[in-house]
């Protein structure tokens, strides 16, 4: 084949130079627009793992980047006069230049031809090339002239960075950290050989212009950022290989994705590679490594379909059905570790103090694990978990490991929990006639005997009218209330768990069928539907929903007593704590949402108007709630509609609820429509839960997709959430958070007295498959981010 790779980056060397070595017969060209063995960059990362990927393909290029790569295993964080380290993390740093100088003499010595000093614009300049690689880069122009095949999806993030480097050598990836007048700048460092270090300055877009950086140039602004970072530049100076761009050279970064990665022109097939078709942030360190395992991937795929023109349109297909998973799989952690750089001054720098800043930092990308960093440095971990668990109000002997933080208590007003672990309230369906009955108590009851330190039951209702379905309870007849006390009574009696009730009205979702009768979910009764109210007429589902009328002044006067009259049942019967629900387009979330609230008098419009009836409510019934118990608020964070709730509605939201007295924000979203297009993932609510934690200054519980204990574990240390809510997997286990204590090895959990012999049988089981898990790893874990 006669192959043509439009860039020499990493991807179109390495390609070339793994088909030339597997194939020599292959035509090889690169063509690059620099001069030979010069490049423009600093240092570039990539982890262990990508390194032994290279190892195991060109063996002889791999020993020559391995004699000038840096490695390193410790991440050191410096902010706010603390300096905190962390090991086993698994760094390789090489200087750009360096990597690709290797690469090019590797390519000339298997018989590559290198042509440099030349701009190839169009792939139609290699009308007799079987295949051309266009590895040309962030700014593509092979990509731009097929953007009608490729069709790219480029985002342009807010931050702006300067790349810069120095002759002050560190031995550990450091950020650090300096606030001004204006707002946070941080530093991304790591050296890459004998004598020079990058050293990427970043901030946000507000504080880059406050400082009037918009109008400096690189003189200017490296003398700026040495002056910033004076104490942890020591004196040194900052250098800039970048004068080839005009102005300061402050950057944005660029997160390119694409549809299409390949295409053929009439005469030769085009595959995009590298920073070409995908871009990682510089955050996680892994531009490179996709580059890299790009090359791989395709030359594997011609050595298992065939190294012959025939073979290529199907080896290109396979290519991207493969490569797209994992590449997008690690921009989503890129993403998230951006995001993470993006906001931290506003929602961490200040909020958290250095040890818990430091977990968030490790695991922003949400790829490493509570348990996967005591794999990585089990000493700083363990520091970590004494020092959460001491802030915890925890006395910890010293010759004891601390509990992970899961396990250690949270406190709210006179309520002390036990652990972080709540059980979602989720509809059950199973009352008759609104009354709790012997199926909640043992559902609810076997909940409070598994471990958790709070158990909710399922959204009960203010009225016969506020009910979801016929089948759910209520707490608005004598008979109701003395069902729940049974309830009560049997949770404090049987169990050290507390009891929460989840108090609300469903609004326009009401009169429909129990899920497993008539016509399903959310589908209107066939006989005996009960009118509906909301914030406005509408139908939750068009043209099928009962439509729900606009409630007057006086309707809203009424519910206002129906949740009193249910607050104050709920503390005659002994529960512990009360939610009041404001999410899933119920009743109160109607008036929330401008998808279902368009009144046009002092209750809509405006967020502020949206507001007041549910600011109203809640008013009404913490004034009737005892005042040393605690409250709660359930919202939904986003409507994954456009017009919708959005995040940063939704501190809005949290800010108005805290300024009335709530004490938590249960952090849901959605529900609210059914134009919605949620993105599901493991924790994938969590995000909302810190922001509002973070931006809005109150305590937060975490909900959805939350499955195991290194989950909550992770989500509680960094400070996302001080409550994790888990609902599915509780429905398959009622002991799991014990299940998930033995899992882990924490074997001080206690169980109920009458379970205890299950208790050391389940930890030894679990001991024993870790062991053999282990065995038959037979190699130690690898790091796989910066």
């Amino acid at each position: 084949m006669k192959i043509v790779c439009i860039g020499g980056g990493p991807s179109g060397l390495y390609f070339a130079l793994l088909m030339k070595r597997n194939h020599p017969e292959h035509d090889i060209t690169v063509v690059e627009r620099n001069k030979p063995y010069d490049t423009f960059g600093w240092g570039v990362v990539f982890s262990d793992a990508t390194m032994d990927n290279m190892r195991q393909h060109d063996p002889k290029s791999a020993a020559e980047i391995q004699q000038a790569f840096n490695h390193w295993d410790d991440i050191e964080l410096e902010i706010k006069g603390q300096r905190i380290r962390s090991g086993g993390h698994g760094f390789v740093g090489i200087g750009r230049k360096k990597l690709l100088n290797i690469l090019q003499a590797r390519c000339e010595a298997m018989g590559v031809k290198l042509v440099f000093e030349t701009n190839a614009q169009s792939d139609a300049e290699y009308p007799d090339a079987d295949l051309i690689i266009a590895s040309d880069g962030i700014n593509s122009q092979i990509r731009t002239q097929h953007q009608a095949v490729f069709k790219p999806d480029i985002v342009v993030r807010p931050n702006r960075f300067i790349w810069l480097g120095t002759n002050k050598l560190f031995d550990a990836f450091t950020f650090a950290f300096e606030k001004t007048e204006h707002g946070w700048f941080q530093s991304h460092i790591y050296k890459f050989d004998d004598s020079t270090t990058t050293f990427i300055v970043e901030c946000p877009e507000h504080v880059w212009l406050a400082h009037g950086l918009d109008q400096a140039d690189q003189d200017q602004s490296i003398a700026f950022c040495e002056k910033l970072f004076a104490k942890t530049l020591g004196g040194a100076a900052l250098m800039t290989n970048a004068r080839h761009l005009r102005g300061s050279a402050w950057l944005n970064f660029q997160r390119v994705k694409c549809e299409q990665w390949h295409t053929f022109n009439g005469n030769s097939h085009v595959v995009l590679m590298g920073d070409a078709v995908h871009t990682a942030h510089f955050a996680i360190g892994s531009g490179t490594k996709l580059a890299i395992e790009d090359a791989i991937v395709l030359s594997n795929l011609f050595d298992a379909q065939g190294h012959t023109p025939a073979a290529i349109a199907a080896v290109l297909a396979q290519y991207q059905a493969e490569r797209n998973i994992d590449v997008l799989r690690l921009q989503n952690a890129a993403w998230n570790a951006m995001e993470w750089f993006e906001v931290c001054g506003l929602r961490y720098c200040d909020q958290l103090d250095g040890p818990q800043f430091m977990y968030s930092m490790l695991t922003r990308s949400q790829r490493i694990s509570h348990e996967n960093l005591r794999l990585r440095d089990a000493k700083w971990l363990g520091g970590f978990e004494r020092w959460f668990a001491e802030k915890a109000g925890m006395q910890i002997n010293p010759a004891l490991p601390a509990p992970p933080p899961m396990f250690t208590p949270y406190t709210v007003r006179g309520t002390t929990l036990k652990n972080r672990v709540m059980v979602s309230p989720m509809a059950q369906y199973s009352a008759v006639d609104g009354v709790a009955g012997d199926y909640h108590l043992v559902h609810l009851g076997a909940r409070a005997m598994g471990g958790a330190a709070l158990v909710m039951a399922e959204m009960t209702c203010v009225s016969p009218e506020g009910r979801i379905t016929p089948g759910c309870p209520g707490i608005y007849t004598a008979e109701q209330k003395a069902a729940w006390a049974r309830i009560v009574n049997w949770v404090h009696a049987n169990s050290d768990a507390k009891f929460a009730l989840q108090i609300g009205h469903a609004g326009a979702k009401a009169s429909t069928c129990i899920p497993w009768e008539g016509k399903g979910t959310d589908q209107p009764l066939e006989s005996g539907n009960w009118p509906l109210m909301a914030a406005s007429s509408y139908q939750y589902i068009d043209g099928v929903s009962q439509t729900a009328r606009a409630m007057s002044r006086a309707d809203m006067d009424v519910v206002l007593d129906e949740f009193v009259a249910a607050t104050q049942a709920a503390a005659d019967i002994g529960v512990d704590w009360l939610e009041l629900h404001c999410a899933h387009g119920y009743l109160l979330s109607s008036f929330l949402s401008p998808l279902t609230n368009h009144r046009n008098d002092a209750y809509g419009g405006s967020l502020e108007n949206r507001l007041r009836y549910p600011l109203e409510v809640f008013a009404a019934v913490r004034a009737a709630w005892p005042q040393d118990k605690p409250m709660s608020v359930r919202i939904s964070a986003h409507d994954w509609v456009e017009g919708g709730i959005t995040p940063a509605d939704a501190v809005d939201i949290a800010k108005a609820f805290k300024a009335a007295g709530a004490d938590m924000i249960d952090c849901s979203s959605g529900q609210v429509s059914k134009k919605e297009k949620p993105v599901y993932g493991r924790m994938f609510q969590t995000p909302f839960a810190d922001r509002i934690r973070q931006e809005a200054g109150i305590a937060t519980i975490a909900v959805g997709a939350i499955s195991e204990a290194d989950h909550v574990n992770s989500i509680i240390a960094a400070g996302r959430a001080d409550l994790c809510a888990v609902a599915r997997p509780h429905l398959a286990n009622p002991a799991w958070t014990l299940t998930e204590a033995a899992k882990i090895g924490y074997t001080p959990q206690a169980w109920p007295k009458q379970y205890r012999a299950g208790k050391q049988q389940m930890e030894a089981i679990f001991q024993r498959e870790k062991a053999q898990a282990a065995m038959a790893a037979q190699s130690p874990a690898r790091a796989t981010e910066a």
